[in-house]
């Protein structure tokens, strides 16, 4: 419910950052049979919930791994923890938020920060 609320807050307070942000249904139970099948489409355990891809702050996008405010959140698993490893050694900003208000205030840091310029082939933008 309360990445919901998220997703609605950046609707309203950063629209454009809403059309862009998504989030990453790896989690929940399924029959083993649907969980097979994704997983070779290409579902991994640890992939953080919520992807932002804007560049700020010097970072390519904003991976959040989203969990459950006091006294209901839960412990971040070694997958979640090396996922969040891995895409900030990509230049990434990776977080873990314990709730809707801890994420506004990453989110609105993030934003805040100037956009990151990236160069491409031949030297232009």
């Amino acid at each position: 419910m309360e990445q919901a609320a998220l997703f609605r807050w950046l609707q309203v307070r950063h629209p454009v950052a809403a059309g862009l942000a998504y989030h990453v249904p790896n989690g929940g139970h399924r029959v083993k049979a649907v969980a097979a099948k994704l997983k070779v489409q290409g579902v991994k355990a640890g992939v953080s919930d919520i992807v932002l891809p804007m560049a700020r702050g010097g970072f390519f996008g904003l991976y959040i791994e989203f969990k459950a405010a006091a006294p209901h959140s839960a412990a971040l698993s070694e997958t979640q923890r090396a996922f969040l490893h891995d895409v900030q050694q990509q230049g990434y900003k990776g977080v873990v938020c314990r709730g809707m208000d801890e994420a506004m205030k990453v989110i609105e840091a993030y934003l805040a920060s100037a956009p990151t310029v990236a160069m491409v082939e031949g030297g232009g933008r």
